[in-house]
């Protein structure tokens, strides 16, 4: 994939999350940590480049990263059933030749069903909503829980294709070789 031979994900990145920022603010900042801590990680290996992303989710109480516990994926799915919320998923790209860090973002909607208590803890027994912002993985089984998206699909699962490869363009790297 893009001829990178490796992927590093640092366990000490803090992922806490600030009320007084924005969605985009925290996402691109969580991001942002997570290259920084594979710089950290690699020192003298530095690749050519390197990509951190980060999604969250807004909704109405406010926003939601990855549940504590499963008691806390029920609450943020509750939360979620029978509306509409948005999900912001951030990119930071290390580009070495520069030496510089370029971050952006992605947001899309995504309206989810109104789910029965039965459909919960089905969802909830499988186990998918772990480590994941908002306790769903749309790419999994909890995509029968999206009526409807706006916005990009790889974005809602967590690496927005067209957001990448604006920044590999902008950053000097093409697909096509040119």
């Amino acid at each position: 994939m893009l001829g990178l031979p490796f992927s590093i994900m640092p366990s000490s990145v803090d992922e806490a999350l600030d009320p007084a920022l924005s969605s985009v603010t925290q996402a691109e900042s969580i991001a942002r940590r997570k290259v920084e801590a594979v710089m950290v990680a690699l020192q003298d290996r530095m690749p050519p480049w390197i990509l951190g992303a980060d999604t969250l989710i807004v909704s109405g109480s406010g926003i939601f990263g990855k549940p504590a516990d499963k008691d806390d994926a029920r609450r943020m799915l509750l939360e979620l059933s029978g509306c509409t919320h948005e999900v912001v998923t951030a990119l930071a790209l290390y580009n070495g030749r520069s030496k510089t860090i370029d971050c952006r973002s992605s947001v899309s909607s995504v309206d989810f069903i109104k789910l029965s208590e039965a459909e919960l803890d089905w969802y909830l027994d499988t186990g998918e909503w772990q480590g994941v912002a908002g306790a769903y993985r749309i790419q999994g089984v909890a995509g029968c829980f999206a009526q409807e998206i706006r916005g990009s699909y790889s974005s809602i699962v967590g690496l927005p294709l067209h957001v990448f490869y604006a920044m590999l363009r902008q950053n000097g790297y093409s697909l096509s070789g040119s």
